[in-house]
């Protein structure tokens, strides 16, 4: 089993359709910091991929930093027999030097 790299302009493409359930894998500081729209909160440190919410038909995307954690998080899914093997290669530093935005400050 292998996991899925996507591009940040296809995650941002398919999270503009609905068809992208995006989990950010960073630590609650980071996420506090700067995000991106619509991503969940499921801390790598604290993973478990069967308390995972079901993402109701969409695909699910892990994402963090740079793709290191994102890409643990999608292969612990796999090797639990989840079919959730997708991450965005070069996490959310690729996604800002895509030029895609960011929400910055504690979420609401």
């Amino acid at each position: 089993m292998t996991v899925e790299n996507l591009d940040p302009e296809d995650v941002a493409r398919r999270l503009a359709e609905g068809s992208v359930f995006l989990v950010d894998v960073r630590e609650p500081n980071e996420f506090a910091a700067e995000r991106i729209e619509g991503a969940l909160l499921v801390p790598l440190s604290t993973f478990d991929p069967r308390t995972l919410p079901d993402p109701e038909g969409r695909k699910m995307v892990f994402q963090c930093r740079s793709g290191a954690r994102s890409t643990t998080a999608a292969m612990r899914c796999l090797d639990a027999g989840l079919a959730y093997g997708s991450h965005m290669k070069g996490g959310i530093l690729a996604w800002k030097t895509a030029g895609l935005p960011t929400i910055k400050g504690e979420p609401a």
